[in-house]
Formats: structure tokens, sequence, C-alpha cells
């Protein structure tokens, strides 16, 4: 089957589902990295921090893609006949997935921003400190460090939370609803008929 790079009434195209699969699986890889990160600042902690920084990282520019071209491509609507509250709260899952996947990084990047650490993209590059926020000196950026530490915690056990709940929703409209919804974004399928 042939999937188009745009977005179709009925199915999300090529682009959408690339960047929808390359982020859910940084985003999964890069929780259970930091889950399984052993403590203590070794060299081991310390290269298992760089790789999830540099996915951190990626995850950010890809949702910022994945939003630009959500933004230029209508999304398939909701599948007809779902009940309001259902309408509602998958709006507000994607709208809540999309905010984590740029807040998280985000504060991330402002965590080390102040704090004067210049995390490598995968030893390819050194990704630049945010602008305004490298400069501040080590007291401050102390106290901002452990803001946006908290934060980037905070917002990761949302994601942890949320990822389980946005799977057992594709798996609702597969299994018990039997409508399209799971399978408009997997490549390669066919939509069922009538649905």
């Amino acid at each position: 089957m042939n999937t188009p790079a745009h977005d179709l009434p009925s199915r999300y195209g090529a682009v959408a589902m690339t960047l929808h699969w390359l982020i859910a699986a940084a985003i999964i890889l890069n929780i259970i990295i930091v889950l399984a990160a052993p403590e203590g600042r070794t060299p081991l902690h310390m290269a298992i921090m760089s790789f999830h920084m540099a996915l951190g990282l990626t995850v950010l520019v890809l949702s910022i893609l994945r939003l630009v071209w959500r933004g230029i491509n209508p999304v398939p609507p909701p599948p007809q006949g779902l009940a309001p509250l259902l309408r509602l709260a998958g709006a507000a899952t994607h709208h809540l997935l999309y905010g984590l996947m740029i807040a998280i990084p985000l504060a991330g990047w402002l965590m080390v921003s102040v704090n004067h650490f210049t995390p490598s993209w995968f030893g390819l590059f050194a990704w630049p400190a945010i602008p305004g926020f490298g400069g501040l000196d080590k007291a401050a950026g102390h106290g901002w460090h452990e803001t946006f530490e908290t934060i980037h915690v905070v917002l990761g056990w949302a994601m942890i939370i949320l990822i389980p709940a946005h799977i057992m929703a594709g798996l609702y409209h597969h299994v018990l609803r039997k409508d399209n919804v799971l399978l408009r974004m997997l490549p390669g399928t066919r939509l069922r008929s009538g649905v």
C-alpha cells in the first residue's frame, strides 16, 4: 500500500506516521534509559545521561516538526458516533502529549543551559545553551537548575502515566469499538470499511 506524504480525511500520511513513531520510540527509549541508569556520577552514568540528553533534544526538534506538519495538514476527524466525553478526552490527551513532548526536553535543555553544561548531540556537535540562560552566575544558575530539574522530572512522570493511557485508548478503539483510529496511524494497513 502506497501511503501519500500528506494526511487524508481517512488516515494519516507518511510524514505524520513517521514522525509519530520516531517520537514515540525515542520517548519510550529515553524513559527506559533514565529509569535504568545507575546512580552516581560514574563514567557509565555520564555516558547514559549524555545519550539521554541527545535523544531528548531530538524529541524536541521532531515534536516541533510534528506540530508544524499538523498545523498545515488537517488531521483525520474522530470516528463517527464517538461519545462527546470520549471525543473531549481524546483531544485533551493529544494536547497534553504535544505539550509534554515540547515541555519535557525544553526543561531539560534549560536545566543544562543554566548549569553551564554543553551537551553533545550524539558526539557530532555541541548543542548550544538557550540564549539568556547560559550566562547566569553559578549561584543563580544552581537555583534555576533545581527548578528546571523539578519541572523536567514531574512532567516526565506525567508522560509515563499518559503513554499507557494513550496506548490503551488506541487498543480500545481497535478491539472494542472496531473503528479505524489505530489503523489510520499504522503504515501499510487497510482501513476497515463501513466504520
